[in-house]
């Protein structure tokens, strides 16, 4: 979240609750510090200002009630920067089919963006369709089309024409058979009055339900000019921020939109498919400063894992008869997820732990390694690693193209977790469970 911004703000939060004791002095240190990480990610200066002030009066009059600095202070900065994002809203399909035109400027993301929502829609059981619009940009057909495939979404579009509101009429009768339509309008370097043309006449005539401003988050603050021209020219019933993995200026896009009224659909977190996220400020922060987001961690494993398969799992882990063919669809399962460094994020207290910054980068080619590793084992080795031997283990490692000893690394790892589960049992299971909800996460 923000890129290195996120880290910096865990940075000044974990440097604060290291101290023995917060008095005013080192409260005043800590919101200077945020102060500068808030002006990093190019939330403009006076609402980083009132920010500040909010935050230091609550803590104050907090502490006049006799609750220590340290009790009060990262709920209150918790609740303000809630506040500072403004509000998300889902996107609710109520009719079929349900047409989403998708808008916005040269390198926002939009073309993405369109294979993302189709992926994102066609996970939760909706028969979805891309449809190209963009007439403008060269190669834009393909690339749609080659998303369309990736996502196993219908795809429509014809390269030959050149009138976007042709083409709406062209397929109108086919949109009917689908649940979600997804539309990719052409761009332009700016808003100007031939773009403004042509999508306010492609608006006309498809009457979508949404009609989303695709915008890209490294633009900061210039965002609010931008919400405010489409707004102005179309009407737009939301924004989706793209590129917040990658850039210091996600907090100004984000805070422009609330500036602008113009709601946050969604935002894009990385480059892969998969990296959607449907905008909710209170789970957003808990995770931009490492209080984590147990739900959204939660859906993601449900997306990868079936129900009966998760209870079967459980069972397993929890009687120790966990095999290596189960392990090796957890690590599967833990990949599909998304990279382990964005997983940390979402567990409660983990990114203000100060864990070495190699370490997430070792254990995904670790993780890669151990799944060749069990490429390498025959069915009977994955259903019953204790026959495995000395002769197995070179044999596997020679098959893998490993060391012997990185093969002994997974059987050890292996049993090390089998034996952990085992331990844990349902009772403890719920007590961990209880200790993160101690934390006040909901």
């Amino acid at each position: 979240m923000f890129g290195r911004v996120g880290e910096a703000i865990r940075e000044s939060l974990r440097k604060l609750i290291s101290r023995g004791y917060i008095d005013e002095k080192t409260l005043d240190s800590f919101l200077d510090e945020l102060k500068k990480d808030l002006l990093q990610a190019d939330v403009e200066i006076t609402m980083v200002k009132e920010f500040i002030k909010e935050v230091r009066e609550k803590v104050l009059k907090e502490k006049d009630k006799g609750f220590s600095i340290r009790e009060v202070v990262i709920p209150i900065v918790y609740e303000e920067l809630v506040k500072l994002v403004g509000e998300g809203e889902k996107i609710e399909v109520r009719e079929k089919p349900f047409k989403i035109l998708l808008v916005g400027l040269f390198g926002s993301g939009k073309t993405t963006t369109a294979g993302k929502l189709a992926l994102f829609f066609s996970k939760r059981g909706y028969k979805v369709c891309l449809v190209c619009l963009d007439v403008f940009r060269p190669a834009a057909y393909e690339q749609l089309e080659q998303l369309a495939k990736k996502v196993k979404v219908s795809f429509l579009g014809d390269p030959n024409e050149k009138d976007p509101v042709k083409l709406v009429r062209k397929f109108e009768g086919e949109f009917e058979k689908y649940d979600v339509v997804i539309f990719d309008s052409s761009g332009r370097d700016a808003l100007d009055e031939s773009m403004i043309k042509e999508i306010t006449s492609i608006e006309r005539e498809l009457r979508p339900q949404e009609v989303i401003l695709v915008m890209s988050a490294d633009i900061g603050q210039q965002a609010k000019e931008e919400a405010n021209a489409f707004h102005e020219a179309l009407k737009i019933t939301g924004v989706i921020v793209t590129k917040l993995d990658g850039t210091a200026k996600g907090g100004g896009a984000i805070v422009a939109c609330k500036e602008t009224k113009a709601k946050i659909k969604f935002v894009g977190t990385g480059e892969h498919l998969e990296d959607l996220e449907e905008f909710e400020p209170k789970r957003f922060i808990s995770r931009l400063i490492g209080l984590g987001d147990l739900e959204t961690l939660l859906k993601k494993a449900k997306e990868v894992i079936r129900e009966e398969k998760a209870e079967e799992l459980k069972e397993k882990m929890t009687s120790g008869k966990l095999s290596l063919i189960d392990f090796y669809e957890q690590l599967r399962s833990v990949q599909q997820m998304g990279s382990l460094s964005k997983l940390m994020t979402m567990i409660p207290g983990l990114p203000l732990m100060k864990l070495p910054k190699d370490i997430l980068s070792i254990q995904e080619e670790k993780m890669k390694k151990f799944i060749h590793i069990m490429d390498s084992m025959t069915k009977e080795e994955l259903e019953n690693p204790d026959i495995i031997n000395a002769s197995r283990v070179s044999r596997i490692a020679k098959g893998a193209g490993v060391t012997e000893g990185e093969v002994r690394e997974l059987l050890t790892q292996y049993n090390q977790m089998r034996k952990l589960m085992k331990g844990l049992g349902s009772g403890d299971l719920r007590k961990l469970m209880k200790r993160f909800g101690g934390l006040g996460l909901r």
